[in-house]
């Protein structure tokens, strides 16, 4: 793993899909269970994974946000959507 820093960790991870992000947090997380990585490492991947955590965080929410309901009719008929926020 290449030597990061706070600024190329957020740099590198927010160009990254949902799917590319989790699957990267997997690894960490794979890596950190194994237990054979050096202190010092496990610190920075460690980071990294928090890192991870929030751009998906982020992104789902930023999916939730694009979500729509279905708006019924009084006999429960679709009748159309509006956002899920009500505006």
């Amino acid at each position: 793993m290449p030597e990061t820093t706070p600024g190329n960790i957020e740099d590198d991870i927010r160009n990254m899909s949902f799917e590319e992000a989790l699957a990267a947090l997997e690894r960490i997380v794979d890596d950190l269970e194994k237990g054979d990585v050096p202190l010092d490492q496990s610190i920075r991947i460690y980071e990294r994974g928090e890192a991870l955590k929030k751009h998906c965080d982020a992104l789902l929410k930023a999916a939730e946000d694009k979500v729509e309901k279905i708006r019924l009719s009084r006999d429960g008929t679709p009748m159309g959507t509006e956002p899920l926020d009500g505006e």
